[in-house]
């Protein structure tokens, strides 16, 4: 027998947690026409709740693109310092109207110093670069980056409670951590070491190879690769790269004589991000087993 589910993963938001009963109603209405309509509902369900995991992330990239198009470039206040102001004012009202759990502002807060760190680090070698001036800044670095990474945390923390995670096979936290202090360090020791990062994706294999997530959309565990939900995620936060860069966020060396799209090649060094970004979560939310 499956070990029981939440009625609903949106109980812990209140500005959702009152439309429960009307979705469980139009939940019912839609099966009472039949499968392909309800196969329909369930898609849709799929999107809204898989918006409601991105809201930090997508919020955080429309002010990219909105300052970049309206933002005039000669306030006083400059560009990069509206966006670190901005993203911490959408940080504290996230919290302050609960559309934030303290699991969730935690994981941004531990995301932050991370991708902090590292962004310091790559600036300083010259991976990257931020054009614009500012103030708030560590080296070349504007404090709004902090957040940009905290987004990636922020969407797997939301996910993980909207669609009920549950693992098959998943390999021991231990393990899943010391992998991740591994990628994290190769990120820094590649400028002067070997490139380790074709034997990480190795053990990315071995380490989840055989894990399956399972998820919940409605009334069915659905799943997958774990290795395949890393992959997607990775994508897409690819995809958001290329919309940062061409709002001017930050540029890579190809880009100073114009925008081109960011190499593919970057998609693997996303995905052991996204392996970074998927230990911290699971340090706070404990991955459980699917028990049947």
């Amino acid at each position: 027998m499956l070990k029981p589910h939440p009625p609903s993963g949106t109980s812990d938001w209140p500005l959702l947690s009152r439309f429960i009963t009307r979705e469980a109603a139009l939940g019912d209405a839609a099966k009472a026409r039949g499968p392909w309509v309800a196969g329909l509902y369930e898609f849709l369900r799929f999107g809204v709740k898989q918006a409601w995991a991105c809201l930090y992330g997508g919020l955080m990239l429309a002010l990219l693109l909105a300052t970049y198009m309206f933002y005039p470039r000669d306030a006083a206040l400059p560009r990069y310092d509206f966006l670190t102001i901005a993203a911490l004012a959408l940080q504290v009202a996230l919290i302050r109207f609960r559309l934030e759990t303290r699991d969730e502002a935690l994981v941004i807060l531990i995301f932050h110093l991370v991708g902090t760190g590292m962004e310091i680090f790559k600036t300083t070698m010259g991976s990257w670069v931020y054009p614009e001036d500012s103030l708030l800044r560590i080296g070349g670095v504007p404090l709004f980056t902090g957040f940009m990474y905290a987004a990636v945390g922020s969407y797997i923390a939301r996910a993980w409670r909207l669609f009920d995670f549950r693992f098959s096979h998943h390999p021991p936290l231990w393990a899943v951590l010391a992998f991740a202090a591994a990628i994290y360090a190769n990120f820094f020791l590649h400028h002067f070491w070997w490139d380790l990062r074709w034997g990480l994706f190795a053990l990315a294999g071995l380490i989840f190879g055989r894990c399956w997530i399972y998820f919940r959309v409605w009334e069915q565990d659905r799943r997958m690769p774990l290795l395949v939900g890393f992959a997607l995620v990775a994508l897409f936060i690819w995809f958001a790269e290329n919309l940062g860069t061409f709002a001017g966020a930050w540029i890579y060396p190809s880009q100073k004589q114009g925008w081109a799209m960011v190499s593919f090649a970057k998609f693997g060094s996303w995905f052991l991000l996204m392996l970074i970004s998927y230990a911290l979560v699971a340090l706070v939310r404990r991955p459980a087993d699917r028990q049947v």
